[in-house]
């Protein structure tokens, strides 16, 4: 939790960096690379991670999304991050603690806060805006905080401040489709796609 400032600040040199209709977004693949899947919505691809160590990720982030077609000439990003927990902690209070941290970053505005399913919990979805770095415009960051085994896990989408409906539903549905247990017949990591 004490790193979020960071991690925001790293996802928006991310958003930056790399260059609807209203209706729920399909899933067209099913990303699993052993620790954490989710639906990959069309037009979205795995940044390798070399690329995000190039760009200067903090080495937090275990993957990362990007969707292929910009808004208002930024790529979307979705990214997962993983911390170490001191204690053990379950789903709910690792989500509500994630709430509380970002909560005092610059500009910090909530939008809304919604309840999801991460495998058996019942976890926030946390809209926010906020500006973590002085140089960097206003984004809209939707967020998911869960835990499993002995980590606790951050899924982060950055958009611009206004994304379209299209999008808003594409980050979503990928939000809602968050899980640390491998699918059924094994499903292949999405990693060898570039970002």
């Amino acid at each position: 939790m004490q790193r979020q400032l960071s991690l925001l600040i790293g996802c928006s040199l991310l958003l930056a960096s790399c260059g609807g209709n209203g209706e729920q977004a399909k899933c067209t693949r099913q990303y699993w690379d052993g620790i954490v899947g989710l639906c990959m919505p069309a037009g979205w691809v795995v940044i390798e991670h070399e690329q995000l160590r190039e760009r200067g990720i903090p080495e937090d982030v275990i993957v990362a999304f990007k969707r292929e077609k910009a808004v208002a000439g930024q790529f979307p990003t979705v990214t997962v991050t993983q911390e170490a927990l001191k204690q053990p902690m379950d789903s709910s209070a690792y989500s509500d603690a994630s709430v509380r941290s970002v909560a005092v970053l610059p500009g910090y505005k909530q939008i809304d806060t919604r309840a999801v399913r991460v495998d058996d919990a019942s976890v926030d979805l946390h809209i926010f805006t906020a500006q973590p770095s002085a140089d960097e415009p206003e984004r809209r960051f939707y967020q998911v905080s869960a835990v499993s085994g002995p980590s606790g896990y951050s899924v982060t989408a950055l958009t611009p401040l206004a994304p379209p409906s299209d999008v808003e539903s594409e980050i979503e549905r990928m939000m809602g489709s968050i899980t640390f247990k491998a699918p059924e017949g094994g499903a292949s990591s999405e990693a060898g796609n570039e970002g």
